[in-house]
């Protein structure tokens, strides 16, 4: 063989390794360890640590990405399409992704939505309309009911993603798909990637995933205990949020907070906004005596901070992780760290 057929046999070599051995933001596979592709960064935590050991978890959206308006490559695309399954969060939350989502199934992936595990709520549901006397939220005495997520056991039922047929439009009066801000609602997501898991990926551990699953659930558990013990010392006028989209519903609804507002009135970061319901906003600020508004660590605080200039005063501006996991080194970078940051950042806001 001469040198210079060697030379191409050697870098054929080395393309075909580099093509098996793939990269961290989904544009290669693992070459015959069964791949679990998964659309946010935030679920691609929790796979990771059910099935990280046992099957390739490759997560789509790296962190500080937007949901609402994040677009694949063509690799990316490409490896949703190719998958063996492909988690999602479900009610049209991943809006750039819905038509690789359903290409994907249309290939032939079988794609399972995280919040079809979960009890739902619709949008709006614990607004300002709805919570005319904050000291409905003193006693929270429902705050176990949530625990007993039974008559969602089987998970079986969701597989064909049938009840998320609308992906189009962005109208947001539906199902609020932010379940993952209560982490009691997480640890029943995460019972169904478990099962979705064991049924659906050929070859994958079933007792490794389910002593994981367990072990996670228990750490949800006592993230939870740990959240409403944090918010706790918050009085009951003050457990009212404004944000700067609708994302914090279910946080709401587990420990007892209002929604009174939001500067982008709707679910989706693509939304707008007017003048108007600035104006709006800032008015019932002011009337509620409201101490902070919410922003998002991933995007940009400025219409928080017209907001805040606004109202005057000693209002404050907090930074929540609201979709996105934080960077490697913040109090955000795993979803158990990102709620027990939020947690604790809402509760030093509104406690006094």
């Amino acid at each position: 063989m001469s040198r210079i057929m060697k030379l191409l046999a050697a870098v054929l070599a080395l393309s075909m390794l580099a093509s098996a051995c793939g990269d961290d933001d989904g544009t290669a596979a693992s070459g015959g360890v069964p791949t679990v592709v998964v659309t946010t960064n935030i679920l691609g935590d929790v796979v990771t640590q059910l099935a990280g050991g046992t099957v390739e978890v490759v997560t789509i959206m790296p962190v500080g990405a937007d949901p609402h308006d994040f677009q694949a490559s063509a690799q990316q695309a490409a490896a949703m399409r190719t998958a063996d399954v492909l988690i999602v969060n479900g009610g049209s939350f991943e809006e750039g992704l819905l038509d690789v989502i359903e290409g994907a199934e249309s290939d032939g992936v079988i794609v399972y939505e995280a919040m079809s595990a979960v009890s739902t709520i619709e949008f709006g549901e614990n607004d300002h309309d709805d919570h005319d006397d904050h000291d409905d939220h003193d006693d929270h005495d429902d705050h176990d009911d949530h625990d007993d997520h039974d008559d969602h056991d089987d998970h079986d039922d969701h597989d064909d993603h049938d009840d998320d047929d609308d992906h189009s439009g962005h109208d947001h009066s539906g199902e609020d798909p932010h379940f993952f801000t209560d982490p009691a609602r997480m640890a029943a997501a995460v019972d169904g990637i478990a099962a979705f898991l064991i049924a659906n990926v050929e070859g994958i551990d079933a007792d490794i995933v389910t002593e994981a699953a367990e072990a996670y659930h228990e750490d949800l558990e006592a993230l939870d205990a740990e959240v409403a013990a944090l918010v706790a010392g918050i009085p009951a006028e003050n457990r009212v949020l404004i944000t700067n989209h609708e994302v914090f519903g279910y946080f709401a609804d587990r420990y007892g907070f209002e929604v009174a507002g939001a500067i982008i009135p709707g679910g989706s970061t693509i939304d707008g906004t007017s003048a108007g319901d600035l104006a709006e906003l800032a008015e019932l600020i002011t009337d509620e005596g409201v101490p902070a508004i919410f922003s998002d660590v991933s995007a940009s605080d400025q219409l928080a901070q017209t907001l805040a200039d606004e109202v005057g005063g000693d209002i404050q501006v907090v930074e929540l992780f609201t979709e996105s996991l934080g960077d490697s080194d913040s109090d955000g970078a795993t979803y158990i760290d990102m709620v027990r940051a939020n947690a604790t950042r809402i509760a030093e806001a509104l406690a006094s």
